[in-house]
């Protein structure tokens, strides 16, 4: 995530960058670039599913300073989190634990996975994502309920 302006002296509007990315989660959106009055902002959620062009690298290059600003308020969630692996949710989107409201879901608590079992859907942008356990094990908690929003990073289960 990147602020770059052709006036270097322009100050860092935090409200508006907050407010941004709450509508970027809002609708699903992952990447979006926005200029006006001189002042250019290109913010990326979520995985790097494109190929940067080589002009776009240096506006990119100031992302640590803005991801180590965000990271404190990240920082506590995640000690609060129980001991043990989890499926981690690899975008922004909406849960589904089956492929339609009549059938029964991928997973619960107590089924056996393999790498390639499919645990759930995330739905992004009317684009369904069927996500892979990645790692084999039981499911011992399903930490999300059907139809909740998601965040990049956020565990869906609990495995052993």
């Amino acid at each position: 995530m990147a602020k770059s302006s052709s006036d270097d002296t322009g100050s860092f509007d935090l409200d508006r960058f907050r407010k941004l990315l709450q509508l970027m989660e809002k609708y699903g959106v992952t990447e979006t670039q926005l200029t006006k009055d001189g002042e250019s902002w290109k913010v990326r959620r979520g995985p790097k599913q494109v190929v940067v062009a080589p002009e776009e690298v240096p506006v990119a290059a100031p992302a640590p300073p803005v991801a180590s600003a965000a990271a404190p308020a990240a920082a506590p969630a995640p000690a609060a989190a129980p001991p043990g692996k989890t499926i981690d949710a690899p975008t922004v989107g909406t849960f589904y634990a089956a492929s339609s409201p009549d059938d029964p879901p991928f997973v619960s608590a107590g089924t056996s996975v393999s790498a390639d079992t499919v645990v759930c859907i995330i739905e992004a942008m009317k684009v369904f994502n069927e996500i892979a356990a990645e790692t084999s094990g039981k499911i011992v908690e399903v930490l999300v309920e059907n139809g909740d929003p998601v965040e990049f990073g956020q565990p869906l289960f609990r495995i052993e």
